[in-house]
């Protein structure tokens, strides 16, 4: 099930998401698969109670002046990860080793996928997927590339190329826009090429 999509200009984050929900059925969810976190943007794949848990039990300490923020990211981010989700029951353990589920992260005009092991993965490019439609939508991106479009319009692309090649993605999709300490429900401005 699902589609997260984001894309950067090093400022704002955007990032985009269906509505689909599955355990055997297809249904289209009402509550949201992306949070705002104080300055983070997380948009879930993997389990709606992981997302729950990310959007409303998540506090996550401030990052130092001058820490770097992928160290940051792999370091303070994943250990208050780790203990919301198992405060939460969410987290599994296979012996000493814990697992969640993946999601992604907007933060500091970066765009952070946190797999399934807690690794903290940041792609070359300015943009990034996950979720059962995560390569549709990753090639709609890259076709968009330097073309003059709207972030948004980029990422409802990506989403309906998606929705178009796996059962598991469905609309209405949903786009939010992070840029500093704010969070936008929607797009609404005309903005440069991302």
């Amino acid at each position: 099930m699902t589609c997260i999509v984001a894309l950067t200009d090093g400022k704002k984050v955007y990032m985009g998401a269906d509505s689909a929900g599955s355990g055997g059925a297809i249904t289209v969810r009402a509550d949201p698969k992306i949070y705002r976190v104080g300055p983070f943007l997380i948009g879930f794949t993997t389990s709606f109670r992981m997302g729950q848990l990310l959007g409303h039990s998540l506090t996550v300490a401030p990052r130092p002046e001058g820490t770097d923020v992928f160290a940051f990211m792999c370091t303070t981010f994943i250990e208050a990860v780790r203990a919301c989700f198992t405060r939460g029951g969410f987290a599994r353990k296979d012996g000493e080793r814990e697992s969640a589920g993946t999601f992604l992260v907007g933060y500091m005009g970066r765009i952070f996928q946190i797999r399934g092991d807690y690794q903290v993965a940041e792609r070359a490019v300015n943009f990034d997927a996950c979720g059962s439609g995560k390569q549709a939508a990753l090639g709609s991106l890259h076709t968009t590339v330097g073309v003059p479009m709207r972030p948004d319009v980029r990422l409802e692309r990506a989403l309906a190329a998606a929705a178009e090649f796996s059962t598991g993605v469905r609309g209405p999709f949903r786009i939010e826009v992070l840029d500093g300490q704010t969070a936008q429900r929607s797009v609404e401005e005309e903005v440069s090429d991302v």
